[in-house]
């Protein structure tokens, strides 16, 4: 606390004196809790903002891995088309479908009709390769055929080549039933029989047969040739 006082001469006669103090100043040292509760609520209020800022651009990232790692890899769609006409226009692409188309019309014409006995192995036959065939023909249309286990991979060109050969192998009894089928019924070629037969039936039977017999054989000789140079894919 400080204060000054002044002395004045008295206008009238004697000399006397008179004290006049003067305004008290009073100044006061800064709270030093006061001063720490500003700094911490600035600190506090600017990491808010901070945060509020931030909040929507994390979150749209956060939201968008989310969904990048939910969707599965997409292949790229020109290569699978690629794949897919270069199949169909390779050699052993055309000769799956005749497969297909002629095993299908083997089973066909002996499951509309009625068989018995030696039919049976036929009709299993063509039924049984009609199914492999279809699924190697996709397997390798989609470019799958390393989801195979065991059997895919590196080894789907013998795998392909050992079931052509079991499918030519076991085609060969099936034309033989086919054949002495037809030859049993072939009395039914005279004009004066009326009765129902099913020589014509047999007959178609045996022809689907020969020619499922014919595109296993060169499948065959397809995959054994690219085998002999050396080759680990079917095309």
């Amino acid at each position: 606390m400080r204060g000054h006082g002044r002395i004045q001469q008295s206008s009238r006669g004697g000399a006397g004196f008179e004290l006049q103090a003067a305004p008290l100043s009073i100044t006061q040292p800064p709270s030093t809790d006061s001063t720490e509760e500003t700094e911490k609520t600035k600190h506090t209020r600017s990491c808010l903002q901070l945060a509020e800022s931030t909040r929507p651009v994390r979150e749209k990232g956060t939201e968008s891995d989310r969904r990048r790692r939910e969707m599965p890899p997409q292949p790229p769609q020109p290569q699978v088309r690629e794949n897919i006409l270069k199949f169909l226009k390779s050699f052993l692409g055309i000769v799956r479908i005749l497969q297909i188309v002629f095993g299908a019309g083997l089973w066909v014409t002996i499951a509309a009709n009625k068989y018995e006995g030696s039919i049976h192995f036929a009709l299993f036959v063509a039924v049984l390769f009609w199914l492999l065939t279809l699924a190697l023909f996709f397997l390798t249309l989609l470019d799958k055929q390393d989801l195979v286990p065991l059997l895919g991979g590196e080894r789907w060109l013998c795998t392909n080549l050992a079931h052509d050969v079991a499918a030519a192998v076991l085609y060969l009894p099936a034309i033989g039933v086919m054949i002495y089928k037809t030859d049993r019924n072939s009395y039914c070629n005279l004009e004066l029989y009326k009765h129902y037969c099913l020589y014509k039936v047999y007959l178609t039977a045996a022809v689907f047969a020969c020619l499922c017999f014919l595109s296993y054989l060169l499948s065959v000789i397809y995959g054994a040739c690219r085998k002999c140079r050396g080759e680990q894919t079917v095309i």
